[in-house]
């Protein structure tokens, strides 16, 4: 007979909410310490890191590897100015008329003596012409009288040979002599009337001449001030006048004129070497002298104007062109009017027996074996090895190596 079953103890299927609750706050607060170590673990390690240079490598300072001129080795002083033409002029007629011919515009190279413009001269050129014929007519005249002249001459011979003999009378020889003192005046007077002849034909081609404008000087036109068809007048006197139609610079006598402060002007002689540099041509120098020291100085700005002539002009020399001038200490010799590869010397090191430079690269440096010249100033000559342009460590450490990591320092 089967045993009665025991009722079921719903109690103890219950679980403690209590209880569990607990061991799960306690749980979670554990993971949550444990996070909390390893992320305060980590934050540790990577400060250790960062402030070792481990992470980074050693921060170094870098320079970087330039090309200079010798001549900053003996520089004594610089100053600024511009290229200015010494010999410069506003060409212009110097009668009043209208502008039929131009032939130049800017950058036209004329000849002294060229024609560059023409006024409106026909009744100029008539009144040459008159002139011309007038001294012709009296030519002829001239020569109508010294025929006269001639003949009266051997009539006057013939009668007073005559007379002498008492072939003829008074009167007649007195009629002869007479005829002869006319011719001689007549020729005179012809030879008179040619002098007067050929100085009203020299005024008209004076006057012709005015009208044709022409170059005073070899040089380049610079400016164009006037076109055909407008009138010129000397020193623009007629209203809507033209006071000049071009204006034009004698290229040879370039010159570079400085500022130099008065205190340094002390530093400056007269032929002193210089070396000119135009913003222009900024690899391009020009060897020059100093022309002339100018005496008197500029209170506004207390500078004194210093004139500096090119030793060789180049025909990329343009008037108005701002430039530098470099005052030296003595002449350049030819090997020191090249550039030079250079580096702080601060960046050489001597590893096994060679000089060695550590050139950065991508956060990381690369010993490079170096060459190396005579100094130049407080840098020193690089022969081979380095390139224009790179960055090298200034005084590496001792425990740096081909390819280890670095950190610029900043400024």
């Amino acid at each position: 007979m089967n045993s009665p079953e025991k009722p079921l103890n719903l109690q103890s299927l219950r679980l403690d909410r209590g209880e569990t609750e607990l061991q799960y706050l306690r749980a979670r607060r554990r993971r949550a310490l444990l996070i909390t170590g390893i992320v305060v673990l980590l934050a540790a390690g990577l400060l250790w890191l960062v402030f070792s240079g481990s992470l980074f490598g050693p921060t170094v300072q870098v320079a970087p590897v330039i090309r200079i001129y010798p001549s900053q080795a003996v520089t004594l002083l610089n100053a600024s100015g511009y290229v200015v033409a010494q010999r410069k002029a506003s060409v212009s007629s110097k009668s009043t008329g209208r502008l039929v011919f131009l032939g130049v515009e800017e950058g036209s190279r004329v000849k002294k003596g060229a024609i560059i413009g023409r006024l409106e001269n026909d009744d100029l050129m008539a009144a040459r012409d008159r002139a011309a014929a007038n001294v012709n007519a009296a030519k002829a005249s001239l020569a109508q009288a010294e025929a006269e002249l001639v003949d009266a001459r051997l009539q006057y011979d013939r009668l007073k040979t005559l007379l002498a003999q008492n072939l003829i009378s008074r009167q007649d020889f007195d009629a002869a002599e007479a005829r002869y003192q006319k011719a001689v005046a007549g020729v005179a007077n012809g030879r008179a009337n040619i002098a007067s002849s050929a100085a009203a034909l020299a005024e008209a081609s004076i006057a012709v001449e005015y009208s044709l404008i022409r170059a005073p000087f070899d040089g380049v036109v610079l400016t164009k001030n006037a076109e055909v068809g407008e009138v010129v007048a000397p020193f623009g006197a007629a209203v809507n006048a033209r006071a000049a139609v071009a204006t034009m610079a004698d290229m040879g006598s370039l010159m570079v004129e400085a500022d130099v402060a008065e205190a340094n002007i002390q530093q400056v002689s007269l032929a002193q070497p210089c070396e000119i540099i135009l913003d222009a041509l900024p690899g391009v120098r020009f060897p020059g002298k100093v022309h002339m020291i100018v005496p008197t100085a500029d209170r506004s700005k207390a500078t004194i104007m210093v004139k500096v002539a090119f030793e060789t002009l180049d025909a990329r020399v343009l008037p108005e062109m701002s430039a530098k001038v470099a005052f030296l200490s003595r002449p350049l010799k030819p090997e020191e009017e090249h550039p030079r590869l250079v580096v702080s010397p601060q960046a050489l090191v001597q590893k096994n027996g060679a000089t060695v430079a550590f050139v950065v690269r991508e956060q990381r440096v690369q010993a490079v074996p170096v060459a190396v010249g005579p100094p130049l100033g407080d840098l020193v000559e690089v022969l081979s090895g380095l390139r224009e342009g790179e960055r090298v460590v200034l005084q590496p450490p001792k425990s740096l190596q081909s390819g280890d990591r670095v950190k610029i320092k900043e400024g």
